[in-house]
């Protein structure tokens, strides 16, 4: 009987456990989908910005660059408030300011978005193809849906005059 008792506990913990995990899962799910939703909803989150995130249970670290300081405390503010978040960690780097990296900026947006075959990028209120300026050298961080239009967007960048290097993260969704 003590036998018994001791694999119905067992069980029951065994179940309690799984249970656990389970809401623990849901949680961190309703956390991910959360902290996407609110960075997209930054109204100072633009094209020459990249956020990422990192959700470990209740806690939520902020990676990326971004061209204005108000971007990367709007981003933690945003994340702070959101239910089940307990704590955040802001990694996200402020680029420094040059009016050389604008120009350039507006540059790699004219030569990647106006080319014919990566035009319909543009149409999309958030931008998929990241570009990330720093002291001249570019990074293209998103997605694209070929791996033509990746290297399209490559060579487009590197014929920009003034761009020291380019460093492709695109990823290929399909």
């Amino acid at each position: 009987m003590k036998r018994l008792f001791a694999i119905a506990c067992t069980l029951l913990l065994a179940v309690g456990t799984m249970a656990a995990q389970s809401g623990s899962q849901k949680l961190n799910d309703h956390i991910t989908r959360e902290v996407r939703h609110e960075l997209l909803m930054l109204p100072r989150f633009g094209v020459f910005d990249n956020i990422a995130y990192k959700v470990d249970g209740s806690r939520v670290t902020l990676l990326g660059q971004v061209t204005q300081p108000i971007t990367k405390s709007d981003a933690e503010h945003a994340v702070k408030h959101i239910e089940g978040v307990e704590a955040v960690d802001n990694r996200i780097e402020v680029l420094p300011l040059s009016p050389m990296d604008d120009q350039l900026r507006r540059q790699l947006f004219v030569a990647i978005y106006g080319f014919p075959s990566l035009e319909r990028y543009a149409m999309s209120v958030v931008k998929p193809i990241r570009i990330i300026v720093r002291n001249g050298h570019v990074t293209l961080e998103g997605v694209v849906d070929s791996e033509a239009d990746r290297n399209a967007a490559n060579i487009r960048a590197n014929g920009v005059p003034g761009v020291f290097s380019v460093t492709n993260n695109l990823q290929v969704t399909k």
